[in-house]
Parts: structure tokens; sequence; C-alpha cells
């Protein structure tokens, strides 16, 4: 199993077992300890999604205190699902995607859903402030054009792309999975 989905795996099961954060090890690759980045975790059961959420931008000094703290928003916050039981420790996969820095489109032909994952956001006339935001990773299945996953960015996000300004942002996603 790859480092990342272990490092993932682990946070999950010593918050859901102990209610503690694990702390990074220092042996691991060094990427994960200097570089920051955003992070996706997604969290199954079979085939059904258990939680999955993420920062796409850095909030954490590093990769791996992003993972971690995502690993256990994504198990026990995600308010779609109810937390994840200790009972169900045994029975989840982890997929944990590292996200490049986010960057304005100016048009829809630089998107491509299977390649870039995209950033919705709403934004003022006046101010170009953005009060709503909703991002989807790339390559998810059901989605296969630039329309669907602008579309379901925005239903996400609780935005009327016919009725409020928008900006488009796309970034891509390197994915970890068991």
């Amino acid at each position: 199993m790859n480092q990342i989905i272990k490092l993932a795996q682990k946070a999950v099961e010593k918050y859901i077992k102990q209610g503690e954060k694990i702390t990074p090890s220092p042996d691991l690759p060094g990427r994960l300890l200097k570089e920051k980045s955003g992070v996706f975790v997604t969290i199954k059961k079979g085939e059904n999604l258990k939680g999955c959420i993420g920062t796409y931008k850095p909030t954490e000094e590093n990769i791996a205190k992003e993972i971690i703290e995502n690993a256990i928003v994504a198990a026990t916050k995600d308010n779609r699902f109810p937390s994840i039981t200790e009972k169900e420790l045994e029975q989840l996969s982890y997929e944990v995607s590292l996200l490049s820095e986010p960057k304005m489109i100016k048009k829809l032909e630089e998107l491509n859903p299977e390649k870039y994952g995209v950033i919705v956001k709403n934004v003022s006339s006046d101010s170009q402030t953005s009060t709503k935001a909703g991002l989807l990773l790339p390559n998810l299945s059901g989605i296969d054009t630039k329309e669907e996953q602008i579309g379901m960015a925005c239903q996400k996000a609780g935005i009327d792309p016919q009725k409020e300004n928008i900006v488009v942002y796309k970034f891509t996603a390197k994915k970890y999975n068991e």
C-alpha cells in the first residue's frame, strides 16, 4: 500500500478508535514533509462513498498534515454521511488527491473533465468577491462534458449560473489509491 494511502488510513483509524490525531512520521518521503498542496481524501465502503473532503489550497504546514486533517474530516464531518464507525474501518478504501495550484480559465475550451478538476465561484459584478464555491475533482464517473462538470460544481455550491456571475478555475490532481 502506498505511503500516502497508509497515512490517510492510519489517521482515520487512530482518530476513530482513540479520538487522537497522529503526527507525521519523520521517515515519510521528504516531499510530504516539505511541500504544501491542496488535498482531497475520498473514503469508500465498497462502491459507496462514505466521505470526501479536502482543501484546494493548503491550510497546513505540509502535505502530510494536510492529508491527516482532511482524512479525519472526511471520516467524521462530511455532512452528507454519518461518521464512520469503528466497525466499518476494515471495510474502507481510500483515495488521496494532491491538487495543483488552481488557474482561472478564460475560455470553456481550456477544460477537459478527464484531465482537469474545476472550482466554480460566484462573483458580484461590482466587487469581484465570492460567497459560494463548488469543486469537482477530475475524471469522475458520470461527468463526461465540460458543461456537466461546471453544472455539477455549480449545483454543489448552490450557484445558479443563469442568475449569478461565475468564474471557473481548473487544476490537476495526482490520485493515489489502494
